[in-house]
């Protein structure tokens, strides 16, 4: 739905990464990825949040349920942040191996000059 049947401009290129039911079913928060800026992501929830009773309505048609939950939409960032901390963790092992290999080259003994005993 998110995809072609929402004609509002101000949905960015975005996904559902997760859906939660509240118990008892009467209202559902849905976590929408969205591929852009901070400001797109603004517009898009924007968007999402205009169209809810029209999306409430096709959601009931499609399922042929009497109830639908009020649905609240909600940016999910988990997949920047997941991004963030692996370039994070990958400098931090970066720093440490230049960290252990010039430990290595300290404590290694410079090799003498003679090479063994005169006879």
């Amino acid at each position: 739905m998110l995809e072609g049947e929402l004609t509002d401009p101000r949905i960015a290129p975005s996904y559902v990464s997760d859906v939660v039911l509240a118990p008892g079913g009467k209202s559902a928060r849905i976590y929408v990825a969205v591929h852009g800026s901070e400001a797109e992501e603004a517009s898009t929830l924007a968007a999402l949040m205009a169209a809810r009773g029209y999306i409430r309505s096709e959601l009931r048609d499609r399922m042929g349920v009497r109830h639908v939950p009020e649905l609240t939409f909600v940016i999910d960032r988990s997949q920047k942040m997941t991004g963030r901390m692996d370039e994070l963790l990958g400098r931090i092992r970066k720093r440490e191996r230049r960290e252990a290999a010039a430990a290595a080259s300290e404590s290694t003994p410079p090799e003498s000059a003679s090479s063994g005993s005169p006879r």
